[in-house]
């Protein structure tokens, strides 16, 4: 019988953020949640031990699994993830537990309600962030709303949700896939996916859930500025795609 839940989990040089918990603080409160789940934790070539330290965990843990991914960038490594989900729903969500995995209970609900997507917001408090990441948070934000999707807050929270067929319908859709990543590039696949996801009909909510920047991990790019060059790039990408009439 299929989960309610796939939990998908991408890792990249996540060692730090292994050690400090992160899983046991997944596996904890999955011991008592009200629904049947599967946790996939798709890793993405890391080279600093911590597919090692995931491997260690997923054999002590039922209903964990890895998957071992060749490098791709975290698009191709959540993707993989939805790709073997066999959930009702999928949810992906950062290793470092930024949004706690307990904010679930605020997305589930609106399944119940018809909505085929239902994604998580940092709200405007973005604790624990620099000041630097949030004035660039905050250009990004208005930046994007001249373009795209202008009744969502936040398309940057690592916290999604989607009913299974329909994640499985729109990220072979995403032109990220169709190049390879190097290092762990963050990049606005948040902003294509939502984009595709409203363009073809499907009913969205977002909903604002506790984030915290919990990060701790030293093996990621972490150069705000050239990603946020970056985003904005993939941001005028994708509406001259859509102007092409490429999402067709």
């Amino acid at each position: 019988m299929a989960p309610k839940l796939s939990i998908i989990i991408p890792n990249y040089n996540e060692k730090e953020n292994i050690q400090a918990g992160a899983l046991d603080q997944v596996a904890s409160y999955l011991e008592q949640a009200p629904f049947t789940w599967e946790v996939i934790i798709a890793d993405d070539g890391s080279s600093d031990g911590s597919r090692d330290l995931v491997a260690d965990f997923v054999k002590k843990h039922q209903g964990f699994r890895l998957l071992r991914n060749l490098h791709g960038g975290k698009t191709a490594a959540v993707n993989a993830g939805i790709k073997a989900a066999r959930g009702e729903i999928v949810l992906f969500t950062d290793m470092d537990q930024s949004t706690p995995l307990k904010e679930v209970k605020k997305l589930l609900p609106f399944y119940d309600q018809g909505y085929d997507v239902v994604f998580g917001s940092r709200g405007k408090a973005r604790k624990n962030s620099p000041l630097t990441r949030k004035m660039m948070s905050f250009f990004f934000r208005h930046f994007r709303q001249l373009f795209l999707l202008r009744n969502i807050s936040d398309t940057q929270c690592g916290f999604k949700s989607f009913r299974s067929k329909v994640a499985k319908y729109l990220f072979p859709k995403l032109s990220i896939l169709k190049h390879t990543a190097a290092g762990w590039t963050v990049s606005a696949f948040d902003v294509e996916l939502l984009f595709l996801a409203e363009k073809a009909g499907y009913k969205l909510q977002e909903v604002e859930v506790d984030w915290r920047d919990r990060d701790l991990s030293t093996g990621k790019s972490k150069n705000f500025f050239t990603e946020s060059v970056d985003m904005l790039r993939q941001i005028i990408t994708v509406k001259v795609n859509d102007l092409k009439g490429l999402y067709h």
